[in-house]
Order: structure tokens, then C-alpha cells, then sequence
């Protein structure tokens, strides 16, 4: 007999007495639920999410480190399909809103709602997230965890399981395999949804590993000896779904170069969110420029040196650049290594040295001086002024 995988929830509040009550009083059992973990800020609880992957958040609005609705913009980002209960002990609408708007599934005022508006929203996810569906099983599952862990830097766990994948003579025994990125952000499903919906031979999929990552990504670990299967099913699926897109790494020997083929499609899909277009969209010369800065950030490329590295002049690599990209290099450069200051000032607390050297931004005191003329303000001003936003109240 199987049993039915509990739905997983976080809990996040800066009050105590809030998480003890919830994790005690609500009836979790009767909605088919465990609380895995509980967080008393928001940086706390975005840690406890990449480590859990939990199905249900549920967190107050206003915590330090991070508030309710950064985390919830966060989690969406990651993985859509979870669910989150926002908590405020005021009547708060404009807030409300925001993290309806941002995909936030109900709004409860913590003072006054009954445990009812709780039990029906818990009730409307088991609903949701129990429906029959032919997504990875609990071993998919697990993956998908140690994946997040790894790629956000919480854990080293995944590499050694990559590697105990490649030796497990049922499934791989040793041959060359190949890693696929597939994306179905445009496609209405999941790629275990399309597969299924293609009636195809089960055997593809049951010799490779599936690897979910998020609502819209998947990984998939195929064997040499079903490569051919495996583009056959893709190509398949994209005459139906013609937003189906995906990338692969071929011929994979070693456990060394399977972990280099997920971070490099990882950095690869990173790129695509950030700027909304694929490797197909720009010219190979310029994704790879562009995949070699976000890769190292610290980096001081000049125009002629990424030129150089993707082998072209720098006059051609200039205007290629500005065409496919929309802003010049410099222009490029500079919003970039301000994109990535600012993350840095707002959701860490490294100290302006710390941050200017990761930005390739020299020492503390010229970071200081450029950031100010980007923005108007100091990067002290600046994280200060985030921090108020976080923890403000009505």
C-alpha cells in the first residue's frame, strides 16, 4: 500500500507565541500536512524554504531581515505552485494587495480571523495540491531539495548524490550520460505532463532521473543508449507545445563534468529569467559574452577582452553587442555590477569591502563614490533605507 506524501509547510513570524500556536492548534493530520520547519524572520524562513521545499508558507508581513512580501516574491520566483497564507496584525489592504498581486493565495489579520478562514484555505490547498499527477516521485523530490540547497550555497550534498546516480548500474552503469534543461515556463505544464500526455514507451523515463527544479524547469539524466529516445520525446512534445525549450549536455563521463553541466545550465536558465530571452534569441558570440560576466562577477572585462574570448574584433563585438543586447557594453556593465551591488546591500550584510570586491568594484571607497553617482545615495544610506522599508509598520 502507498502512502500519501504529507503536504509540507513553513511557518514564519517574528513572534514565538504566533508559531507555537499554529504548529499546536491547527488540526495538520486532518488536512494530510506536517510542519517542517518554523523561521523567526524572513531570511530565516527563505533559508528553511531552499532547504525543505515546502508545499505551504505561511508568514506574517513585517519581520526584520526580510518581510513577508519579499519572501513571498522570492518563493513565487522559485517555485509558483506554492501555496502562502500572508499574516498582519493590521488591517493592512496596500500590503495585501501587493502579495495577492505577487501570487499569495489569502490574507488572514491576525487577531481576528477564525479558525475556520484558516481551515478552509488549508483545506482548498489539500484539494490543490493532492490532484493526480505524474510529476517525479518522493526520489525526484529528494533531488529537487538537495538541488536547491547546492545552487543557492546552503549545502555541498547534492555533488555526492550526483555521483552515486552515475554509478547505479540499474539505470546508468558507467556509460556516458546526458544532462537535459527543459523549460515549459510557455507550455501550460510540467514536463512530466507532457510526457505523459505523448502515451509514450515508460522506459525512457523510468532509465533516467527526472529532476524537477521550480514550477517551469526540469533536469533530466538520460543514458547514452536512450539519447536517440530522448531527442525523439522532446521533439515530440515541442510539435504539440511548440514553447517547449531546452538545452542539453552531452557525453558526460565523470561526476566532476555532470556537476559542471548543472551549473552551467543553471547559470544558463538564470540568464534567460533575468533578461526574458534564450541562447537562440542573441547570437552565440553574445550569450556567451554575456554567461562569462554573470560567471564572474568579480571579473574586470573590458570590451577587447571578451571580444577576444568569444572570437570576434572588438568594433563587430561592440555593435553585435549593442544590437542584440539593447545597451552598450559599458551601459551593460553598469547595470549589472549595480543590480548585484544592490542584492548585496538588501539581502546580505557583508561589509562595503566585502561587497566591492565581489562586484569587481575595487576598494570600499570608490564602491562608495560609484554607487552614490548610480543612485543618489551612499550604499550605508541605501541598506538602511531598505531595512526601514522591511521592518516599517502601519
Amino acid at each position: 500500500m502507498v502512502t500519501a506524501r504529507k503536504i509540507k509547510v513553513l511557518i514564519a513570524d517574528d513572534e514565538s507565541i504566533v508559531r507555537k500556536g499554529l504548529r499546536s492548534t491547527v488540526p495538520w493530520e486532518q488536512f494530510g500536512m506536517e510542519v517542517v520547519a518554523d523561521a523567526p524572520n524572513g531570511l530565516k524562513a527563505w533559508e528553511a524554504f531552499l532547504e525543505y521545499r515546502p508545499d505551504v508558507v505561511i508568514t506574517d508581513i513585517v519581520m526584520p531581515e526580510m518581510d513577508g512580501i519579499e519572501l513571498t516574491r522570492k518563493v513565487k520566483e522559485t517555485a509558483k505552485h506554492t501555496k502562502i497564507i500572508l499574516l498582519s496584525c493590521h488591517r493592512d489592504f496596500e500590503y495585501a494587495q501587493q502579495g495577492m498581486r505577487l501570487g499569495a493565495s489569502g490574507y488572514l489579520l491576525k487577531t481576528a480571523f477564525e479558525d475556520e478562514e484558516l481551515e478552509e484555505l488549508l483545506k482548498q490547498f489539500q484539494r490543490d495540491l493532492s490532484a493526480p499527477s505524474s510529476e517525479p516521485g518522493q526520489d525526484g523530490e529528494r533531488l529537487e531539495t538537495m538541488l536547491f540547497a547546492w545552487l543557492n550555497g546552503h549545502s555541498d550534498k547534492f555533488p555526492q548524490e550526483l555521483a552515486n546516480v552515475q554509478e547505479d548500474p540499474k539505470h546508468f552503469g558507467g556509460q556516458p550520460i546526458h544532462l537535459y534543461l527543459i523549460r515549459t515556463a510557455e507550455c501550460g505544464a510540467s514536463w512530466s505532463w507532457l510526457l505523459a500526455d505523448a502515451g509514450q514507451d515508460e522506459r525512457c523515463i523510468a532509465d533516467g532521473k527526472l529532476i524537477p527544479y521550480g514550477g517551469d524547469y526540469c533536469y533530466w539524466i538520460v543514458p547514452d543508449a536512450l539519447r536517440v529516445a530522448a531527442d525523439g520525446l522532446l521533439v515530440e512534445c515541442k510539435s504539440r507545445c511548440g514553447r517547449l525549450q531546452w538545452s542539453r549536455r552531452c557525453s558526460l563521463l565523470h561526476s566532476e563534468d555532470l556537476r559542471e553541466a548543472f551549473l552551467s545550465l543553471h547559470k544558463e536558465a538564470e540568464l534567460e529569467r533575468i533578461y526574458g530571452v534564450s541562447g537562440e534569441d542573441w547570437p552565440e558570440p553574445i550569450w556567451k559574452a554575456v554567461h562569462l560576466l554573470h560567471a564572474n562577477p568579480a571579473a574586470d572585462w573590458s570590451a577587447s577582452d571578451l571580444a577576444e574570448e568569444v572570437g570576434l574584433s572588438r568594433s563587430h563585438f561592440s555593435i553585435l553587442f549593442k544590437k542584440a543586447v539593447g545597451d552598450s557594453f559599458i551601459a551593460f556593465q553598469y547595470k549589472r555590477k549595480l543590480r548585484l551591488a544592490s542584492g548585496l546591500l538588501r539581502d546580505t550584510t557583508l561589509t562595503m569591502q566585502d561587497i566591492a570586491e565581489r562586484t569587481g568594484l575595487g576598494d570600499s571607497k570608490y564602491f562608495s563614490k560609484w554607487f552614490k553617482r548610480c543612485t543618489g545615495q551612499t550604499p550605508s544610506q541605501y541598506r538602511a533605507q531598505q531595512k526601514e522599508d522591511m521592518i516599517r509598520t502601519e
